[in-house]
């Protein structure tokens, strides 16, 4: 008679126990030898290859670590005309105290001239206001560029008297090094305007900040210290702008002038000689 046959399966390995009496026919005993052995070669590869599968298995977007992506800005070889922003900075009391619209474009000298222009969705205004002194501070992401306005106050009067700016771009070539490029434009008195108004010049103003960058306005109006519920006072031109506007209408009158007294001066001595002639 058959006793019991069993195969115990433990997680590391598979025991094979059997059990065999007198009675137990001889010939049977290879048979079921390699029928269990024939059980555990199929059913052990199963199981290595689910835990082999788990070991390998990808992680998650959750568990993958994502590299931060850093904002670069990239310098173009031709120049074009910069976007204009509107940026408004308040004081700690919540009212507004600068307010600046403005185009700005960096110029890189780096053997030649390289061109970016400041996207005003991505600048970040900050800065602070004093009753004599005001900082206007415009930031793009990871600070890779950036425009300090230093603002001040003397009686009725109020100008910028420092700028600063640096970039840092994407190299220009392939194999060039990162580079930071700055400069600064220091006890200057820019944009000058009457406590109130608001400097306004629709001329590009050019400023050098440093033997490798430039900085470009165009146009450019702001006003600090007093601004009206954030409103723009009454405008002062720059002298670019009055000297475009003003320029062509004194040629215009100039060369009016000189036609009248051409012509004037040919009547008169028309005349002159029409009158010699009825003395004879």
């Amino acid at each position: 008679m058959f006793n019991i046959f069993t195969v115990t399966r433990q997680t590391t390995s598979a025991t094979l126990t059997l059990h065999s009496s007198s009675c137990f026919p001889s010939f049977f005993l290879p048979i079921m030898v390699l029928g269990s052995l024939l059980f555990l070669a199929v059913l052990l590869p199963g199981v290595l290859l689910k835990r082999n599968d788990a070991a390998v298995q990808p992680p998650s977007d959750s568990e993958q670590p994502s590299e931060a992506q850093i904002y670069r800005p990239v310098l173009q070889p031709s120049e074009a005309v910069p976007p204009i922003g509107t940026y408004m900075l308040k004081n700690q009391r919540g009212t507004p105290c600068i307010k600046a619209t403005v185009g700005v474009e960096y110029i890189v000298m780096e053997k030649k001239s390289w061109y970016f222009n400041l996207d005003p969705s991505r600048v970040r205004t900050s800065g602070r206001c004093d009753d004599r002194d005001a900082v206007l501070s415009l930031t793009l992401p990871d600070n890779a560029a950036s425009l300090q306005l230093y603002f001040k106050k003397e009686k009725t009067l109020f100008y910028v008297t420092k700028m600063m700016a640096h970039v840092s771009p994407m190299p220009i070539c392939k194999g060039c090094s990162n580079k930071t490029y700055s400069g600064l434009v220091d006890h200057e008195k820019l944009f000058k305007t009457v406590d109130g108004r608001s400097f306004k010049c629709n001329s590009e103003k050019l400023l050098l900040m440093s033997s490798q960058l430039q900085i470009k306005l165009v146009p450019v109006q702001m006003q600090a210290f007093t601004l009206s519920r954030g409103q723009y006072g009454k405008e002062n031109e720059c002298w670019a702008d009055f000297n475009k506007r003003v320029i062509p209408i004194i040629i215009g009158a100039t060369v009016v002038g000189l036609l009248l007294i051409a012509g004037l001066t040919y009547l008169f001595i028309k005349d002159r000689r029409r009158q010699g002639y009825d003395s004879l």
